[in-house]
Formats: C-alpha cells, sequence, structure tokens
C-alpha cells in the first residue's frame, strides 16, 4: 500500500483502539437514550465493514464468523441480538488483526478498478479511503456515547 495510506490506515485504527483501552466490557454494552447502538456494536461493525471492503467478507474472507454479518451489519442493533456476541477484548484483538493484514495488501491494489463501482468509488484505494473515514466517523459516535454514559454516572453520585 502506498505510504500515506498505510498511515492513513494505522492512525485511524490506531486512535481506534487506543480509545478502547481501559473501557469495561460492562460500559461499552450501555445503549443510552437516543443512540440506536453501544459502543461494543459500533466495534463489532467497525470490523465486519472493514473486512467486508478490503477482504470480500464474508464470501472471500474467513477471518471473521460469518454471523458477524447477523450482528454487526448495518441497520442492525443490539436490542435485536438473538445470539451470544463477542467480547470486547475478542473484538480488540480482532481489530488488531485485522490492521496487520490490511498492511500487507500489495501497493498495486490500491490502483485496481473495482468489479463494481461502490458508492461512486473505482478503485480499490478509494475504498480504503472510505475505509478509514467510516472507522473514524463511528469512532466519533462511540466518542459520544461515553461522554455520555460518563456523564449520567456523575449526575446519580
Amino acid at each position: 500500500m502506498s505510504h500515506l495510506t498505510i498511515q492513513n490506515v494505522e492512525l485511524s485504527r490506531g486512535f481506534f483502539l487506543k480509545h478502547l483501552e481501559g473501557m469495561t466490557a460492562e460500559l461499552a454494552e450501555i445503549q443510552p437514550e437516543g443512540f440506536n447502538n453501544n459502543i461494543l456494536w459500533h466495534v463489532g461493525h467497525v470490523l465486519t465493514t472493514a473486512e467486508y471492503f478490503l477482504f470480500g467478507f464474508p464470501e472471500k474472507s474467513l477471518n471473521l464468523p460469518k454471523h458477524y454479518i447477523e450482528l454487526f451489519n448495518r441497520g442492525t442493533s443490539p436490542k435485536d441480538w438473538k445470539r451470544e456476541v463477542p467480547a470486547l477484548a475478542e473484538l480488540k484483538q480482532q481489530l488488531a488483526e485485522q490492521l496487520e493484514r490490511i498492511k500487507q495488501i500489495p501497493e498495486e491494489r490500491l490502483h485496481e478498478k473495482l468489479e463494481k463501482e461502490f458508492f461512486n468509488f473505482k478503485t480499490f484505494g478509494e475504498l480504503v479511503n472510505f475505509a478509514v473515514f467510516h472507522e473514524t466517523y463511528h469512532l466519533g459516535q462511540m466518542h459520544a456515547i461515553k461522554r455520555i454514559i460518563e456523564n449520567q454516572s456523575v449526575k446519580q453520585v
């Protein structure tokens, strides 16, 4: 991958993982009023979506369990979960492993034309950039959820 693209992916994923440091599983499972999802869902969603964009999950990638689609796909919500959900620690580990796989993508692949345009993106490199944008968007959502939870905890004391 190009140096700049690697830097963007590493920067984004680094901030994402740093945000999760010290976060408890309990906090990650709280879904504040006004939000469709909790932090755990956002973590799983970012992982699953990046795997879809960059590795063709679930058809071409066996790196994640297929049932992650039911749990973390767009339009899903923790209130609809009907099966056991992976632990926050497991998702964090999978995010770190995924980053290592992303870093192994050859630079020439960035210039490959997509088989079919996706959101007006024509090349794989454009899709990688979108994955970075997508990840940072969800990091913002997670940050907002965490601040609301912490603010509510302070008010209850």
